[in-house]
C-alpha cells in the first residue's frame, strides 16, 4: 500500500496542496516529507493534513499551524 496525505482547510474541506506530494512507501518517508514542506503547504492554503495507508486513515487531522502564534513577536 502507498502512504498518502489528504490536505484540508480547518473545517475539513479538502484542498489541493501547493506542493505536490508523491506516494510514499513508508510512514516515515511520508512524515519526513510533510515535516520538510509544512510551511509551504500552510502558505498555500492547507490548514491540516490526514495520513492514509491506502484507504485506511492512520491519523489526523493534524494542524499545520503548530505553535506559530507562540513564535509571533509580542
Amino acid at each position: 500500500m502507498a502512504w498518502t496525505w489528504r490536505f484540508e482547510k480547518a473545517d475539513g474541506t479538502e484542498v489541493q496542496p501547493s506542493v505536490q506530494p508523491e506516494e510514499f512507501t513508508t510512514q516515515g518517508d511520508a512524515e519526513s516529507w510533510v515535516g520538510e514542506v509544512w510551511k509551504d503547504l500552510l502558505d498555500g492554503g492547507a490548514d491540516q493534513v490526514v495520513l492514509f495507508d491506502g484507504d485506511t486513515k492512520i491519523y489526523g487531522p493534524m494542524s499545520l499551524h503548530g505553535d506559530q502564534e507562540a513564535d509571533a513577536p509580542s
